[in-house]
């Protein structure tokens, strides 16, 4: 009888984990597939639609080579004046190194961004801080060089 409630424990156990698994896996895709459509939205020329990955809080935190910007709406006028137009946005590419899920809520993902524009290419690294909220994955931080 102890060893039929131990395999039945351990098998509680491993369908857990495996579930648990897909779901990391299932957001981690989820997460990619949101920054596949901000530089769709980007190479549109649609800024207002790559911010909708933002979290629109005046909360949301950027750090860039300008220093701190607090707030979703401070950030998208910072976005405008830099990109005025598509020649300055260009072609944007992210090159994702890594995502790391550090719960059910939150993910830290690093990578290099590329434009490709006719006035001179350029781009870095960024490294983001996501989190989960009302079921939908939204960047809090993001600091990009």
């Amino acid at each position: 009888m102890d060893r039929l409630i131990f395999l039945h424990f351990l098998v509680i156990v491993m369908v857990s984990s495996l579930q648990a698994q897909n779901t990391a896996h299932e957001d981690s895709i989820m997460i990619i597939s949101l920054m596949t459509k901000q530089e769709k939205c980007w190479n549109n020329g649609d800024i207002n639609c790559f911010m909708e990955t933002y979290w629109n809080s005046d909360s949301l935190k950027f750090i860039g080579k300008s220093g701190l910007t607090y707030g979703w709406t401070n950030t998208l006028n910072n976005y405008k004046k830099k990109y005025p137009d598509k020649s300055h946005m260009g072609l944007l590419s992210f090159d994702i190194v890594s995502v790391q899920l550090l719960s059910s809520t939150a993910a830290f993902v690093v990578g290099k961004w590329h434009l490709e524009r006719e006035m001179g290419d350029v781009g870095g690294f960024f490294s983001l801080i996501w989190r989960k909220i009302d079921g939908q994955w939204l960047i809090v931080s993001d600091h990009t060089s």
